[in-house]
């Protein structure tokens, strides 16, 4: 009988791997994790949390000009970016000690270093080589950017969140998760911002509604948005920028933050070597028990290019543990997985948005309100909610349901809840609201809008 190292020899300590990792370790599993960078990974190192500190401080300036309607008076406020920068810095360096004793505890051997796969059962970290039983590939991805002339003068997000400095002016390319949030981020700090996109409007697959409202409120915070615009190149130019678009507009800025999407890590992995299958984009092809083209190989998070949010990958490398080692096959569910962007004013949703729906069950029924939110009306700020609820003719089912305005991703998060329990529509009318609140809004929407007939899609 072979013996080998470890049980399982995990490739990416970001939120999937670790959770894997753990998980499998807590089954009994002999495991080890090898991380090329700092434990933790994109979304606690080099996204999701980090961002969410910068949106919490570029936000406190929307705080302060509301309570003046609140009758409070304050002298010259200032945003000191350096020390916000150095405050998340300290955060980030918690978490990753936080990181490295979870694993420490349950048990994980940590590796540092390049991992290379050498054979289905053999990999080599450092010229030094491991035997496992099982590989699980959570690689993670990484930003890439548009193959135009000066492109390497522009900056990601990995540069964007350790930047010392609010820009004067900003050009941010790409209107998705990132484009949005940065484009918010930096307007609430008080630079000039442009958001350059390829399409019509941001967050390119949401809901119509979502699209609208969310390009909505941020030209109401100052942010230009220039729709259907393809870069051409970017120069430098003194101490600015001067960025050539398609139809010859010359834009100058200090700053061009390309937030173009992002490409998954399988490069440099050995891979294809050892029959693992990657798609057109070099994602690797997994089944819905997150495994490889090579039978004890396991891929999870955005490495694969399913749904490429933390929560998901956890929920995915979880499965993989106890499918392998606590004789349970488990398949992630990924229907109905809430997601938010954190905008200003930030989206959130869950379910199908309305084209998909109606393509899905031909005829439903939409349920949408708008309003001033209460707060906005003593703080005089043009602000408006946006919530959407989408039904299944049919069954009465809710399919989907949207919300764009404060605190919407809290919201979705519970609502959530009901739509993976698949809550009819006459389940939310019984429910008593909570009031005086906006989640009330999604119990008492009674009439639905009028039906625009078919849609084309997004």
């Amino acid at each position: 009988m072979t013996t080998f190292d470890f049980d399982l020899f995990t490739i990416g300590a970001g939120s999937g791997g670790v959770a894997g990792s753990r998980r499998s370790a807590s089954y009994g599993a002999r495991v080890a994790i090898c991380e090329a960078r700092r434990v933790g990974g994109t979304c606690v190192l080099r996204g999701c949390v980090p961002k969410k500190l910068l949106v919490y401080g570029a936000h406190v300036a929307e705080e302060l000009e509301d309570a003046r309607g609140f009758g409070w008076t304050f002298g010259e406020a200032k945003l000191d970016w350096a020390k916000l920068v150095e405050a998340k810095e300290r955060e980030l360096d918690r978490l990753n000690g936080i990181y490295v004793r979870m694993l420490r505890d349950a048990g994980v051997t940590t590796i540092e270093g390049h991992a290379r796969v050498v054979d289905p059962h053999t990999v080599e970290v450092a010229g030094k080589r491991y035997t496992a039983r099982h590989l699980l590939l959570a690689t993670g991805s990484r930003p890439v950017r548009p193959d135009i002339p000066g492109k390497e003068l522009g900056i990601s997000s990995d540069e964007a969140l350790d930047l010392p400095y609010v820009p004067r002016r900003a050009l941010v390319v790409g209107g998705g998760y990132i484009g949005v949030e940065f484009a918010g981020i930096w307007r609430a700090a008080g630079a000039e911002v442009t958001l350059a996109l390829r399409g019509d409007n941001v967050l390119r697959g949401f809901d119509q509604d979502v699209r609208e409202s969310v390009a909505e409120g941020m030209q109401k915070r100052g942010i230009r948005i220039l729709r259907e615009t393809i870069l051409r190149s970017v120069a430098k130019d003194g101490d600015s920028l001067s960025v050539r678009l398609a139809g010859g507009e010359i834009l100058e800025t200090d700053v061009v933050l390309f937030a173009t999407g992002r490409a998954p890590n399988t490069d440099g992995l050995g891979l294809e070597e050892v029959g693992v299958a990657l798609d057109e984009v070099r994602a690797i092809k997994v089944d819905g028990y997150s495994r490889t083209s090579v039978q004890n190989i396991f891929a999870v998070g955005d490495v694969t290019d399913r749904i490429n949010l933390t929560p998901v990958a956890i929920a995915e490398a979880r499965a993989v543990a106890e499918t392998l080692f606590r004789d349970r096959p488990t398949a992630m569910n990924h229907e109905d997985v809430p997601s938010a962007v954190f905008s200003q004013p930030p989206a959130a949703t869950v379910g199908l948005p309305e084209h998909e729906a109606r393509r899905r069950y031909g005829k439903v029924d939409v349920y949408r309100a708008r309003f001033r939110p209460m707060k906005h009306t003593l703080s005089g700020r043009d602000e408006r909610t946006m919530m959407k609820l989408i039904v299944d003719r049919a069954t009465q089912k809710v399919v989907g349901a949207h919300m764009v305005g404060a605190d919407a991703p809290e919201i979705i998060q519970g609502v959530a809840i009901a739509i993976q329990c698949g809550a009819t529509k006459a389940q939310f009318d019984a429910t008593v609201g909570i009031h005086p609140t906006a989640a009330e809004e999604f119990v008492t929407m009674r009439d639905p809008i009028p039906d625009p007939g078919p849609m084309s899609g997004d």
